[in-house]
């Protein structure tokens, strides 16, 4: 395998259970790992997943060409060698022999030609929000844009036999390989083009990872249990995971403290935070807090009125005090976020956000207060309408709480808090109907485009409606080339117009996760980017 790709994967931010050398591992109904979702996954499609709690579920379902193991670094998964081209544009994967699927069938080539050619198709209803992950391949937006490739066949991506994957990229993508190991990109079962509902009970559900779907009581609970036709199911210890669906943070840490969950908070979970503050006040050894590449943010409709005024946007980004949010409010470490790029990612010879200062913007209420009344008279409005800001069950509203007080202490504004359950949220999002929305966004690999391509215009996860074409020409700048600072400098010139010109966005803080772990769980992993592996946990009790 070629040397040529960048070492992405070094910045990584990697919490990992170690197992004890003098721990001894359980065995039976004792390997029964639990956890709570929160709420019902919206998709286990593959093709529409999009949210953290349904990547969770999937984690231990699906499995890619690559992995990433509990150091964040990239090893074969089903693909057990791969070779790279002189030129960084072609990848030829060659799939294990013994990779199957749950059912017994083999998994082959042109499962992952059919998966990925599907999240591809412009017809697909709804269409996938994770489409433009596969426009790193030869054609791949042309054809899902229908920009003059009508023909599937013209795609980089080309089965040479059951077990020989061809992609051809667009450009050389030094994080390629980090990508075959993101959800959007695993295979799916040939059952699926004749079974729509293919990912909607657990009866009709093919998986080729570590685990299979056993039961799904939807809106209660999804169990999984291990996958005996998986190449490496010697590897996996666990008898049985089982997700609990229960939307109240204080239920959840009951369920933990009394013993029937082994895991609580992130990345599905919340603690209540006058418990986490006490808990850390007490350094209570369960809890573990780690900084994770994620960025938690207001939406703004740029499509509604005032909210299309870049004036108004300001103003509300301006008016609050992100310190005392992360101090007061959620008091878990988080950083005041004045950029989109979160922490821990990537830059050029360290991390981006060293190297490119989140200075877009500084909180200033007299400003604020000038920028409103000046958005306002450029809409025609005297005074600012009573709006509605929108979140999902959890913490979140303790936050909307916050900044509702702040924007009517410092701007005199009368703000409406509705909570929405999971799927109603995320469709109301993606329709754009809502003034200004709770948002969250987690890295998917260790690299700034992870952030900045996801708001170019009609971008499958642009779901604030805006369209920039200078914004749109730096992101296909910085995909068009191998040089990493060319592709950085490219980047935080459009995450400038995103934030710094148009706060198109209102940045709040910089993520942490905070779980309560407890001590006989070994061998989990989490991610740069907060994602929890429990494939490999042991339970030591």
């Amino acid at each position: 395998m070629k040397k040529k790709l960048l070492v992405l994967v070094s910045l990584m931010l990697v919490l990992t259970g170690v197992l004890s050398a003098c721990g001894k591992s359980g065995s039976g109904a004792d390997q029964e790992f639990r956890m709570n979702l929160t709420t019902e996954p919206p998709s286990l499609d593959v093709s529409q997943a999009q949210d953290q709690v349904s990547f969770t579920v999937l984690t231990g379902l699906f499995e890619g060409l690559t992995r990433l193991d509990a150091t964040g670094k990239v090893v074969p998964g089903v693909a057990e060698k791969w070779e790279v081209s002189d030129d960084s544009k072609k990848y030829t994967f060659h799939l294990r022999s013994d990779a199957k699927w749950s059912n017994g069938d083999p998994v082959t080539a042109q499962d992952f030609e059919y998966s990925w050619k599907r999240t591809l198709d412009p017809n697909l209803n709804p269409p996938a929000p994770y489409a433009y992950q596969l426009y790193y391949i030869k054609n791949g937006a042309k054809y899902n844009t229908k920009d003059g490739v009508t023909d599937a066949a013209q795609l980089g991506v080309k089965a040479i036999d059951e077990k020989t994957l061809e992609v051809e990229l667009e450009n050389p993508t030094p994080y390629f390989l980090n990508l075959t190991a993101f959800f959007t990109l695993y295979p799916i079962h040939k059952s699926a083009q004749t079974n729509a509902n293919w990912a909607a009970e657990a009866k009709d559900y093919i998986s080729n990872g570590p685990f299979k779907m056993s039961a799904w009581k939807h809106g209660d609970s999804l169990e999984l249990v291990p996958n005996e036709n998986y190449w490496a199911k010697d590897e996996i210890k666990l008898s049985k995971v089982k997700f609990s669906m229960v939307a109240d943070a204080n239920t959840e840490l009951s369920m933990y403290q009394t013993g029937k969950l082994d895991w609580t908070g992130k990345p599905t979970g919340d603690i209540p935070v006058e418990q986490l503050d006490k808990f850390r006040k007490e350094n209570n050894k369960e809890l573990q807090i780690k900084g994770v590449a994620s960025t938690y943010y207001y939406n703004f409709n740029n499509e509604k009125k005032p909210f299309n005024n870049v004036k108004v946007r300001k103003a509300l980004s301006m008016a609050i005090n992100r310190t005392d949010i992360v101090e007061k409010v959620t008091k878990a470490g988080q950083v005041p976020a004045y950029g989109f790029v979160s922490t821990g990612i990537f830059g050029v010879a360290g991390e981006y956000r060293s190297e490119v200062k989140d200075d877009y913007f500084k909180e200033d209420v007299a400003e604020a207060k000038k920028l409103l009344a000046e958005g306002l008279q450029e809409e025609g409005m005297t005074e600012m309408p009573e709006f509605t800001l929108s979140f999902n069950e959890g913490l979140h509203k303790t936050v909307a709480e916050a900044i509702a007080n702040m924007w009517k202490e410092n701007l005199g504004v009368n703000v409406k808090l509705e909570v929405q359950e999971w799927k109603v949220f995320l469709k109301n999002r993606q329709s754009l109907n809502y003034d200004i929305a709770r948002a969250g966004w987690g890295a998917d690999y260790n690299d700034p485009m992870t952030f900045i391509d996801m708001f170019t215009t009609g971008g499958g996860n642009n779901d604030i409606g805006f369209k920039n074409t200078e914004y749109d020409a730096l992101v296909k700048e910085a995909y068009a080339t191998n040089d990493q600072k060319a592709r950085v400098d490219a980047m935080a010139k459009a995450e400038k117009i995103l934030i710094g010109d148009n706060q198109a966005i209102m940045p709040i803080y910089y993520y942490t996760s905070a779980q309560l772990i407890k001590p006989y769980v070994k061998n989990y992993s989490v991610d740069f980017s907060g994602n929890l592996d429990y494939s490999r946990i042991t339970i030591e009790k």
